[in-house]
């Protein structure tokens, strides 16, 4: 089975709107349906959302620096932690890693472009409203300070000011037009990669990295509508009178805690399934190796899927559980390790032997699975019924969750940033910055998340803007470790910026990889490989085998290289 449509892929190629050369920067500024525009579009608005969540953060780390409250109101300090978390899922994350899926999935898979392009323009422009609608939450009156970014009822569904339109109400709007906007993306992404591969293209013939995304795709697909139909199940008990989950008008608030997580800790995976995709595909470049075990790390993602459905409950373990339901999902949580540490297994022994490059995206990868391996051992401990009861309401869960969303996913994301970044700039980044960079977020992200696992054990409770000085030190170490975060993204900045403006000129295929994408010039033209699309002839990963790719790949090499 190739996957191609049963009629001429180039129907479904998106007109280039702007006249002028390929690297005409007001085609950024539109309504453009070219996957890769729409990518770099959602990366720079992400990146974007990263420095004002990041800020936040910052904000945080000084309030508690010390252990009374004596920076911000703690009212304020409530709705800067439910802003944090809100803009860095919703804002940075999720659109990053659609910006990924636009890049980098029609290239791999030989694609013109995505299968519904103007879907895919109007997924990325429903960013910026909910964007805009999530940060006047913050400002307007009735704001989700004491709701958390969970919304919980009874809390989220009071509205003492008597106003139809409050924060809590343009929050709540602005989580469900992400989810509008995320559904659009997964159908889009997941029909792209069934229908559109090009000759050749069987299953186990696509890159791991597509894999992984039809994996988080599929969890959008199941458990999105859940959330999104929770959330405006709550704009309406909050604003319209209706009790779905007001208990005085028969409604069940514990009904919302099961809308809210049944997609909200898949979401997690989500977000690390692509980053193991990422791995996957960086390791052998970096190695020189074919990625080992490729068939199993190729349906591990789809079994991270299944399981990441089945273990929400785990959330409300200390919500009037009934032990069996305890028991049930502390067994399915604790499965998930297993196909997750397949991948794990499988990029050891793709660096086994291998002839490292210490480059900074390598770095990043490298520094990223430790990371993960770390959350993962703690992740299997708050999986237990005891130890979750016990630290679950404490900083070891921050710093446990943290490690995986900034620890593992970003530090994937800045891999990927800086491995395709000639590919679609067309411009090489200064190496010695980059490795500042690496360094300078490794030491600060263990700085700040590490010291939360002791505090938690010992009882440090999360969400509180002040606390017992016995936690003191831990906490002096962690806001000194955000504040080096902060400082960390200035020579990512700089690079990036300066890079994309005057940087070398970027080969064809710099880091001499295997993959379809680095077959199409550094930057690609509008629509990848328009009428001459290759036949692949060979599964990927082939570093050493002397196996070329596609049929007649020296002359799609000779004219990428010309270009």
């Amino acid at each position: 089975m190739t996957g191609s449509l049963p009629f001429d892929p180039r129907v479904l190629r998106a007109p280039h709107p702007v006249p002028g050369a390929p690297d005409n920067w007001k085609r950024f500024f539109g309504f453009n349906t070219d996957a890769k525009v729409i990518g770099i579009q959602y990366m720079v608005v992400s990146l974007f959302f990263l420095l004002v969540g990041g800020l936040l953060a910052m904000i945080m780390r000084g309030e508690l620096i010390t252990p009374p409250s004596d920076l911000v109101d703690p009212t304020v300090y409530n709705g800067l932690y439910t802003m944090h978390g809100t803009v860095m899922l919703f804002l940075f994350l999720f659109p990053i890693l659609n910006g990924f899926n636009n890049l980098l999935i029609p290239p791999m898979i030989g694609a013109p472009d995505m299968a519904f392009p103007r879907l895919n323009a109007a997924a990325f422009w429903l960013v910026p409203v909910f964007g805009v609608l999530l940060m006047a939450s913050f400002i307007v009156p009735g704001g989700p300070s004491s709701s958390g970014w969970w919304a919980y009822p009874p809390v989220s569904t009071q509205n003492p000011l008597g106003h139809l339109i409050n924060g809590q109400f343009l929050w709540i709007l602005a989580v469900a037009i992400s989810g509008v906007s995320s559904i659009m993306g997964a159908i889009n992404f997941t029909t792209t990669i069934l229908r559109m591969r090009a000759p050749g293209m069987t299953f186990f013939r696509m890159p791991i990295f597509c894999w992984t995304a039809a994996a988080a795709q599929t969890i959008q697909l199941i458990g999105l509508p859940s959330l999104t139909g929770g959330a405006i199940m709550l704009l309406f008990d909050l604003s319209f009178g209706t009790s779905f989950f007001k208990p005085e008008g028969g409604g069940d608030p514990m009904l919302y805690q099961h809308f809210f997580w049944f997609y909200s800790h898949p979401a997690v995976y989500v977000m690390v399934l692509p980053v193991f995709g990422i791995f996957s595909e960086l390791l052998p470049v970096y190695a020189r190796k074919p990625l080992f075990g490729y068939k199993v790390v190729a349906l591990a993602s789809f079994g991270i899927t299944f399981l990441g459905l089945i273990v929400w409950v785990h959330h409300m373990f200390y919500s009037g559980t009934p032990q069996w339901m305890r028991n049930l999902f502390m067994v399915t949580t604790m499965l998930i390790a297993v196909p997750t540490g397949i991948k794990v297994f499988a990029w050891l022994g793709t660096l086994w032997r291998g002839k490292l490059r210490l480059t900074t995206p390598m770095m990043f990868c490298l520094g990223g699975i430790v990371n993960f391996i770390f959350a993962g051992i703690t992740g299997v401990m708050l999986a237990t019924v005891p130890i979750d009861i016990h630290v679950g309401n404490t900083y070891f869960v921050v710093g446990h969750f943290h490690y995986v969303i900034f620890c593992t996913i970003t530090f994937g994301v800045f891999a990927a940033i800086y491995h395709w970044f000639p590919k679609f700039t067309g411009r090489m980044f200064y190496e010695p910055l980059g490795q500042l960079h690496f360094w300078l977020t490794f030491i600060g992200s263990a700085l700040n998340f590490l010291p939360m696992h002791w505090a938690g054990l010992m009882g440090m409770p999360r969400r509180v803007a002040s606390y017992d000085p016995e936690f003191a030190l831990s906490n002096v170490l962690a806001s000194l470790g955000a504040f080096l975060l902060g400082v960390a993204i200035i020579p990512f900045l700089l690079n990036m910026v300066s890079s994309w403006a005057r940087g070398p000129r970027a080969p064809a295929n710099p880091w001499n990889a295997i993959g379809l994408e680095w077959l199409l010039p550094s930057p690609p033209p509008a629509e990848n490989f328009e009428h001459d699309v290759p036949t692949v002839i060979a599964a990927p990963y082939g570093y050493g085998l002397g196996k070329p790719l596609v049929a007649d790949q020296d002359r799609f090499i000779a004219r990428s290289e010309e270009v």
